[in-house]
């Protein structure tokens, strides 16, 4: 894919992490390319309660696994999710807070718009906050 991505509110896609380095591509950005079987578009922030969720549906994000250059995260760490996963969070009362802005418009075909605004995080930029 370009770095011309759209976000779900149809604008560039911004930067969801360098630190830790996030996207399927870990090039920061949760750009879905054609290799990306599982769809890594939503930027999310983290949660504790995430995490233990993900982990117990045998998905553990908070070890680390250097040999596979994986940090582990922990909670407000920002990190590009599988948009089945979140969903499934979702669904099950832990999804993790939404970074609207950077998350890839291509998630809306399995994701409505409106649960990600209910989940989305207000972002400061440029000294105003915004969602």
């Amino acid at each position: 894919m370009t770095n011309k991505a759209l976000n779900v509110l149809d604008e560039p896609l911004e930067t969801c992490s360098l630190d830790p380095l996030t996207g399927f591509l870990r090039d920061g950005d949760c750009r879905i390319g054609n290799n990306d079987v599982g769809r890594h578009g939503v930027c999310a922030q983290v949660t504790g309660a995430f995490l233990e969720f993900t982990k117990r549906r045998g998905n553990d994000l908070s070890t680390p696994h250097p040999a596979a250059g994986f940090p582990g995260l922990k909670p407000g760490d920002r990190w590009g999710l599988c948009v089945d996963r979140w969903k499934e969070a979702e669904e099950n009362g832990f999804a993790p807070p939404v970074i609207l802005a950077a998350t890839h418009a291509a998630v809306l075909d399995r994701v409505d718009l409106s649960q990600l605004k209910r989940h989305a995080r207000k972002v400061r930029r440029h000294g105003r906050d915004r969602r």
